[in-house]
């Protein structure tokens, strides 16, 4: 709705001569920048928000131990969702919105890396001590919570009032960034294609070609923007279609490139794996990972209904249910996990199959 507000108010300065962001008729583009992002930074959560959600839900499986501290990352989730609609004019500190509200907003930016870390922290808890196997879904979560780590510092950098003036429209902010996006949105995307493509198509994909996929991005992700931290400390501009041969600049930019195209390759390793798994993949099964949620107690694909009856779900690891109904799930403390080995309790160590 706000981005909607701005758009028609931008519109009818332009096309009706109205007076809303013209600063020459009394108009204010700083409340354009206001306005812009107070739709744009909640936007940045709520793409990573289901992110956030895949990778619980991944590395909870390949660790095959019951997420830590569910409830902590259940409440982050709803702070961060809250949060995210209070820090939007971090994007503004160079506007000279005045020290109060720099530091009111400084300080929320600072407040919103909080439940973030909460999340980081629970997931690799939940790793801690598990039995845990590097599949492919499982290499793109790990290499989630290594760039999402990275790009989640570097905005908290941001929030500090005086590294913003210095770093703002820099590589260092492309970097940061893409840090986020790319490390943290587009690794959850690979994360939750991986894992759940052969329930779609009732084929898996093939582990070598998706592990090329990750290693050949993960190194690519990095090489194309860690060194862009570094070139934005130096002064490097954003936005800008060539840069002066000032002294290590020249090669900076050609590593950043080269890691750009390690991407591209590692696409094409993507692309045939999907065509080659779609047609002639091996037969996944139902329950190919041993997965503890609904939709892998039906078959790979899911016929239309379902579902002929509907499990009982009395917990969050209903398969679990299904598969002890002499010790179920709902019946424990959630609280830590069970203390059991894991090859000796199913519930860590089981495949969780009905």
């Amino acid at each position: 709705p706000v981005f909607n507000a701005t758009a028609i108010m931008l519109v009818t300065d332009r096309m009706l001569g109205a007076l809303f962001f013209r600063s020459q008729f009394g108009g204010s583009p700083l409340l354009y920048q206001h306005f812009f992002w107070s739709f744009g930074h909640p936007e940045v959560y709520i793409m990573i928000l289901p992110g956030f959600g895949i990778i619980s839900e991944v590395i909870q499986v390949f660790s095959r131990k019951p997420i830590f501290g569910y409830a902590f990352v259940a409440a982050s989730t709803v702070a961060i969702a809250f949060l995210s609609f209070a820090v939007w004019a971090h994007h503004m500190l160079v506007t000279g919105l005045g020290p109060a509200w720099e530091l009111t907003f400084g300080g929320a930016s600072l407040l919103i890396a909080v439940p973030t870390g909460v999340k980081i922290f629970n997931w690799i808890a939940t790793m801690w001590g598990g039995s845990i196997r590097f599949t492919t879904p499982m290499l793109f979560a790990c290499g989630f919570l290594v760039m999402f780590t990275i790009g989640g510092i570097t905005g908290v950098m941001f929030a500090v009032v005086p590294i913003d003036w210095s770093t703002t429209d820099s590589y260092f902010v492309v970097a940061h960034l893409h840090y986020v996006l790319n490390g943290g949105s587009l690794f959850a995307i690979w994360t939750g294609f991986y894992y759940w493509y052969p329930k779609i198509t009732g084929r898996m994909l093939s582990e070598t070609l998706g592990k090329w996929h990750f290693w050949l991005n993960f190194a690519g992700t990095n090489m194309t923007f860690f060194i862009q931290h570094f070139l934005g400390l130096m002064g490097m501009p954003r936005r800008v279609a060539t840069y002066p041969d000032l002294p290590n600049w020249g090669w900076m930019n050609l590593l950043s490139s080269a890691g750009a195209w390690l991407t591209v390759v590692a696409t094409l390793f993507f692309i045939w794996n999907f065509i080659s798994s779609t047609r002639k993949g091996r037969p996944a099964g139902n329950n190919p990972w041993g997965g503890w949620t609904l939709e892998w107690a039906t078959t790979s694909p899911p016929p239309v209904q379902n579902f002929e009856q509907i499990p009982p779900v009395r917990s969050r690891r209903p398969l679990w249910d299904l598969a002890h109904p002499e010790n179920p799930d709902w019946k424990k403390e959630d609280a830590g996990g069970p203390k059991a080995r894991p090859e000796r309790h199913g519930r860590e160590g089981g495949t969780g199959q009905p």
